[in-house]
């Protein structure tokens, strides 16, 4: 019993420091960002009015949607984005028309989501580092390097990994949120009268007294929950219960108390409306805190680029990207993981955006549109999931998600006026990201095609080379090939030039499931095809590690035996020419064919060994 308590205990705190790290700097900036374009009046009504949105926004989609209704869509425990996809196309595989419709939009989403990985570690570092400011105007020039020179180090340090820093995650947090929820008290004992704002009668008559506004208004106080999507991507490293717990406990009450506490200091004092977060402490406490914020941003970015990390991964296993380098940081948890590609391609898009710019106020523009769409998406795949998955009825199904879905659009219309400002960037990014998903996932569906059509069938062929049959090699010979009963390329290689067949044949297909993980002793499947032939079909879940040797040495089959020192893989590397057709545009097959030049090595990705690999290469025209 006191073990799980501890365990509880501690998985609570590795989620304040992982899940809860976007969220919990967004007081940073998001209520600054409602009054400070000088649009909303610094009236007593309307500053209770904009903390009752915010009390209402954090309840409503935090606490009600995703606490409550989305993680109970945890597929096989696994959460995120991806695994929703999965869910949702699951629970639509009879309607084949909606499945890839809903699989469009859950890619699109995982675009946008690498969007938001270009702007969370820039707005949250620009946003710590802004605090110089407070203490001396001088400081301004210098705000930019040293905003530079953090996110250079944080991308930089990623090919260690976490695992040495990412126990200190958790108790930093839990100081930041002690501290951010103390200096809210302070200046809510001032001004008592903003616990007022819980009511959301506040809000209401916010909104209907400058509906205008308050539409506008909208999009900055989305900045809230920005993050939000975490607790439920991160569901499948800590669980429901600490990540619930730790939400209702410590991350939303200080960052309720620190919001009402911004709002009555601006209350007392208008001019801190430049930056109340900062100005809201007392002046020896402001240097700590720069120290402190610029520390939990640099925890929020790294939580966020880890979940960057783990979604390509889960990305490429469903097909939807090539072949990617990815290196494992931790001998103990194979969840961490290093993608050398996405961390500087991340860095890039980071610099470019501290630089186009230059403040987080400009970058506040930039912000949020990417977010709100994201879950607009992950409304619409839990509708279809609780729908035909759960197969609870369509009343209440509509119930459980119009509301929300009514919440969401609104967020969104209102993040769109932002699109002059800042909110091209991230919709630019995930627009160019969707694309190259799409012609990777159509070159790969062309080119299986033509693989396919060219390709023999595998019994007749086995039955003819057989009854003259060539030299038989001793050992094992595991052929690997894309499409199930079709004779692999490297096959035909092997008969022409080398002119043996080996005593043990296997015909090897990897199918990547929509699923997180798959047994280790349900991976393998295996069909005898006679004269020592067999056919073997490997599945991997998004998140499984892919390793076939490791998958073979589970096959238990009377007759069949697996000798790693006498087996040989065969892989047929393709080289992809591209032709002026009409499946695809020619600007597309020249990418798809960029791509498909530069994936990793399939031995490397399935962690075949080095010295039993031969690899025939062909042509191929698409």
């Amino acid at each position: 019993m006191k073990g799980a308590q501890s365990s509880l205990a501690a998985l609570t705190l590795g989620a304040i420091g992982v899940v809860y790290g976007d969220i919990g700097t967004s007081p940073l900036y998001a209520f600054k960002e409602v009054f400070i374009s000088g649009h909303v009046p610094l009236t007593t009504h309307n500053i209770l009015g904009v903390l009752s949105l915010f009390f209402w926004t954090l309840t409503v989609i935090v606490s009600i949607k995703y606490v409550l209704l989305i993680m109970r869509a945890d597929n096989h425990g696994e959460g995120g984005l991806m695994a929703l996809v999965a869910l949702a196309s699951q629970s639509v595989h009879d309607r084949p028309k909606v499945r890839r419709i809903l699989m469009t939009l859950g890619v699109f989403g995982v675009a946008l989501f690498f969007g938001d990985g270009v702007i969370t570690p820039a707005i949250s570092v620009l946003s710590a580092v802004e605090g110089l400011e407070v203490i001396t105007p001088a400081a301004k020039p210098y705000v930019l390097p040293i905003s530079l020179a953090v996110l250079l180090m944080l991308f930089l340090v990623q090919k260690r990994g976490t695992d040495t820093l990412g126990k200190f995650f958790g108790p930093v947090m839990v100081i930041w949120f002690a501290a951010i929820g103390l200096f809210g008290v302070a200046q809510i004992i001032q001004h008592p009268e903003v616990l007022q704002s819980i009511s959301p009668y506040y809000a209401f008559k916010f909104g209907m007294e400058h509906y205008e506004l308050a539409f506008i208004t909208l999009g900055a106080i989305f900045l809230c929950v920005t993050g939000a999507e975490a607790l439920y991507a991160d569901m499948g490293h800590f669980g429901k219960r600490p990540i619930r717990i730790a939400w209702f406990s410590i991350v939303m009450p200080c960052l309720i108390l620190n919001y009402f506490g911004q709002g009555a200091l601006v209350l007392a004092d208008p001019k801190a409306v430049q930056n109340p977060f900062f100005l809201m402490m007392p002046k020896w406490a402001t240097m700590p805190m720069v120290g402190l914020a610029t520390v939990a941003t640099v925890i929020a970015s790294q939580a966020l680029i880890s979940g960057a990390f783990s979604a390509t991964k889960q990305t490429v296993q469903l097909g939807y990207l090539p072949r990617l380098s990815i290196l494992h940081t931790s001998h103990k948890d194979t969840g961490q993981i290093y993608v050398p590609a996405v961390n500087w391609a991340l860095l890039f898009g980071v610099v470019m955006a501290v630089t186009i710019f230059e403040s987080s106020s400009a970058l506040a523009a930039a912000y949020g549109i990417s977010v709100s769409l994201v879950m607009v998406i992950t409304t619409i795949l839990t509708f279809f999931v609780i729908r035909y998955g759960w197969k609870l009825p369509l009343p209440l199904c509509i119930l459980a998600t119009g509301i929300f879905l009514l919440v969401d659009v609104s967020f969104f219309a209102s993040n769109l006026l932002k699109i002059a400002d800042g909110g091209w960037f991230p919709l630019m990014m995930a627009a160019a990201l969707y694309l190259i998903l799409a012609t990777w996932k159509d070159g790969k569906r062309l080119l299986a095609a033509k693989l396919k059509r060219d390709a023999l069938e595998l019994h007749p062929f086995l039955d003819s080379v057989l009854e003259a049959p060539p030299v038989r090699a001793e050992g094992t010979a595991v052929f690997l090939t894309a499409t199930l009963g079709v004779v692999p390329n490297a096959l035909l290689h092997n008969l022409k030039h080398n002119k043996v067949l080996h005593q043990r044949n296997l015909f090897l297909t990897v199918l990547n499931q929509e699923v997180p993980m798959v047994p280790l002793d349900q991976q393998a499947e295996i069909s005898a095809l006679g004269h020592d032939c067999w056919q073997v079909v490997i599945r991997f879940g998004f998140l499984d590690e892919p390793d076939v040797p490791c998958a073979l040495q589970q096959i238990s089959t009377p007759g069949f035996t697996l000798d790693p020192m006498t087996t040989t893989y065969f892989l047929s590397r393709d080289i992809v020419v591209p032709t002026l057709g009409k499946e695809m545009a020619g600007w597309r097959e020249k990418l798809f064919v960029q791509m498909h030049r530069s994936a990793s090595e399939a031995s490397s990705f399935l962690k075949l060994p080095n010295n039993a690999v031969v690899e025939l290469g062909s042509k191929i025209e698409i």
